[in-house]
């Protein structure tokens, strides 16, 4: 008799450990349950297609429950599993079109229920006007509701990826916007200095950024018209909570689950968690820091698939590691690109890493080329080992796809010295002739 794999979730670790295992075990039972409408999307794309740079939300799917169902892989939308038994291997289900309770038993099981945003308790949170992105169908009711009001004032309460890519689509479509950040500088997994450099850029295009403040409500006649904050209140017409999100985990209770940082499923590199036969990938999961060694909660889009597929091979008898993650990231907002992997100052002090930084600015391609602009490097050095562990990188076209040569080096476990005669290319449209990583390597 052939094994039976559940999966609980359909977006990206979900599908990916589908597809993997299928590939992996050609007779494997696999049926997928998630409470969503769609599955397999680009959740990353979503600020794109609200700002109509994506036209069609199809775009946005990888693969359809039809390509599925060739692979014999059972996807069942809108379907809530509302308790694991895990002594006896079954899920109880509920139907979410028809309210109907089922049950269905696996051999094995991956959960990759991923995460939803966190909305903090505040007054007049129900008002209409005030969203969260995370699903397809969060997408269409913001679009929905700005196009038809046309234009206004915007705010984005979060300055991270997310808020601020939000804020060029809706300053894009003629929105006044403002970003509202409790901590003390946007992007919070990047270093003050590095960061105020993108609040200056943003407050010359128009873009009011505040810091340092907390929101402590709305207002408004059944439509939010103002956000209310410890220090003053702002005249809005849409409002964006984009302040983090929280692993849905909650499925494990009245299990033997063991939960991680944040609450996260936390699972080995195997992604494994402490149950036997059951797995978790995702955004839900906790994951290996490379430098640190920690069990960390850093949700992230590669990250999900990158364990997805893991799991996925190895519910299906095959051998599969994910060694950890270095929290890269990257992002754009307007003109201006933002990058960065490892270690922050800020971590370096919470960790007591004896550390060195060293900044530069440059160009990201010669001067003399139109396209050229300025690139601002952060290298974060250990002074024990003179090994690199943290790199931020801002600046225009071209300046923050760098981070990839430095995040291979961190993974590498390269020092300085073996890194500052790196023969990079050069041609005038692509770098100056010292590319800006090599100058802020030559500062140590």
């Amino acid at each position: 008799m052939s094994k039976r794999l559940l999966i609980i979730g359909g977006v990206a670790a979900g599908m990916s450990a589908a597809a993997k295992a299928r590939r992996i075990n050609p007779q494997l039972e696999i049926t997928v349950y998630t409470q969503e409408e769609y599955i397999s999307y680009a959740g990353c794309g979503l600020p794109y297609f609200i700002g109509d740079k994506i036209s069609d939300k199809k775009s946005l799917i990888a693969r359809t429950i039809e390509d599925f169902a060739t692979q014999n892989i059972i996807v069942n939308t809108r379907t809530k599993v509302e308790k694991i038994r895990d002594k006896s291997k079954i899920l109880i289900l509920k139907d979410l079109v028809d309210n109907n309770m089922y049950e269905d038993y696996y051999d094995k099981l991956i959960i990759a229920t991923g995460a939803r945003p966190f909305i903090p308790p505040m007054e007049g949170i129900e008002l209409e006007g005030i969203f969260t992105l995370r699903t397809i169908n969060d997408s269409l009711a913001i679009k929905d509701y700005l196009k038809k009001r046309k234009s206004g004032k915007a705010t984005i309460i979060g300055g991270g990826y997310i808020g601020l890519e939000m804020a060029e689509n809706l300053y894009d479509k003629g929105w006044k916007v403002s970003i509202i950040e409790k901590a003390p500088h946007i992007i919070p997994n990047m270093d003050e200095d590095m960061a105020s450099i993108v609040t200056e850029y943003l407050e010359d295009k128009g873009i009011k950024v505040y810091t340092g403040i907390t929101v402590k409500g709305f207002s408004g006649n059944g439509v939010v018209n103002k956000v209310i904050t410890d220090k003053e209140d702002i005249n809005t017409d849409f409002v964006l909570l984009s302040i983090g999100v929280i692993p849905n985990s909650e499925i494990t209770k009245d299990t033997d689950i063991e939960l991680g940082p944040r609450n996260a499923i936390l699972v080995n590199n195997k992604m494994e968690t402490n149950v036997k036969d059951i797995y978790a990938a995702g955004d839900c999961a906790t994951t290996t820091h490379l430098i640190t060694g920690e069990d960390v909660y850093i949700p992230l889009g590669t990250t999900a698939n990158k364990q997805g597929k893991t799991a996925g091979e190895n519910v299906a008898g095959g051998e599969s590691f994910f060694k950890g993650v270095l929290g890269t990231g990257i992002a754009r907002v307007l003109e201006m690109e933002m990058s960065r992997t490892g270690l922050s100052e800020n971590e370096c002090k919470r960790l007591g890493i004896d550390y060195v930084a060293k900044q530069i600015k440059s160009r990201s391609a010669a001067h003399y080329c139109p396209d050229s602009g300025s690139a601002y490097v952060k290298l974060i050095a250990n002074k024990q080992n003179n090994r690199l562990i943290g790199a931020q990188i801002l600046g225009y076209k071209g300046a923050a796809m760098r981070i990839g040569m430095l995040a291979t080096a961190i993974t590498m476990k390269a020092t300085i010295e073996d890194l500052i005669d790196m023969d990079l290319a050069y041609s005038p449209p692509f770098s100056p002739v010292w590319d800006p990583v090599l100058i802020a390597l030559n500062q140590f």
